[in-house]
């Protein structure tokens, strides 16, 4: 176990369902996002990172674990942010995490143009500009800086995020396919704020066709890509002994047909050249 784990694992302040979230976290930074990176040339030791709703920021305290000088952690849940302070201090990692709305706060004058890489991972989909969320974001990022984005395609199987209603309902696929009458009753029971949010996915419905032209828009090129059927997040986070499988190559040539079983799709963007 990496020291750090096992430091989180001992610590009785911590507790279990954030040394849970915090785990998988840190792992999925460890073992996929940091090499991915690092063999496209978008991460190596000594640059500044930061994560955009890093919830108990296990994956940046991964990038930070590997050599990044600094890391700033953002997210709109206070509770969560405290989990990764803790855990940051008491790793001896300088991170800094703040509470921040990355679409409507204000971007603080210290942060601008600081950092050569921000991670996004799983939030862009619940963002309800998506295009205006990546132009801020380059606020964050030095010339010619980039972003690694991640989210579950809208049309996938669980897309619509109907788990997060834990009800019987919300474990089938799908659902947020149906029609408005149906998928309404279909989520009646589950709770706030959760339906709230399972209806703002419903409203966004971001998924595979859409991330070219929202990159193009917001000032990015696509450098690097890879889609996925199973989720390389699933062997921590549901203990699943299967290996993530890719379907980059077919998704990129067929995205309309791919976004319905692509569970998972990464892009690292980097900013055009013509400044900000």
């Amino acid at each position: 176990m990496e020291p750090l784990e096992e430091l989180v694992r001992q610590d009785s302040d911590i507790d279990a369902a954030s040394q849970y979230y915090w785990g998988y976290q840190f792992r999925l930074g460890r073992e996929v996002l940091v090499p991915f990176l690092q063999r496209h040339g978008v991460f190596a030791p000594g640059m500044d990172v930061a994560e955009i709703g890093c919830a108990e920021a296990g994956v940046l305290l991964a990038f930070l674990v590997a050599g990044a000088r600094t890391g700033l952690g953002t997210d709109i849940a206070a509770t969560r942010l405290l989990t990764a302070r803790r855990i940051a201090h008491r790793a001896g990692l300088k991170g800094e995490f703040v509470l921040h709305d990355i679409l409507h706060d204000p971007i603080p004058e210290q942060w601008q143009h600081r950092y050569d890489l921000v991670l996004l991972r799983d939030v862009l989909e619940h963002l309800d500009n998506p295009t205006e969320a990546l132009r801020r974001i380059r606020m964050l990022l030095r010339p010619g800086g980039a972003v690694l984005v991640t989210f579950p395609p809208y049309r996938s199987p669980y897309g619509g995020h109907q788990h997060l209603l834990h009800t019987i309902w919300g474990r089938l696929p799908y659902i947020q396919l149906l029609p408005d009458w149906l998928f309404e009753r279909l989520i009646a029971s589950g709770q706030e704020p959760d339906r709230t949010e399972v209806r703002r996915l419903r409203r966004i419905r971001l998924s595979l066709p859409d991330i070219p032209p929202i990159a193009r828009a917001a000032g990015y090129t696509i450098v690097a890509e890879e889609h996925y059927l199973l989720r390389p997040v699933f062997r921590w986070k549901y203990a699943l002994p299967l290996p993530p499988i890719r379907i980059t190559r077919w998704a990129r040539r067929f995205p309309r047909l791919a976004q319905y079983i692509c569970m998972e799709a990464g892009y690292i963007l980097r900013c055009h050249s013509d400044g900000f």
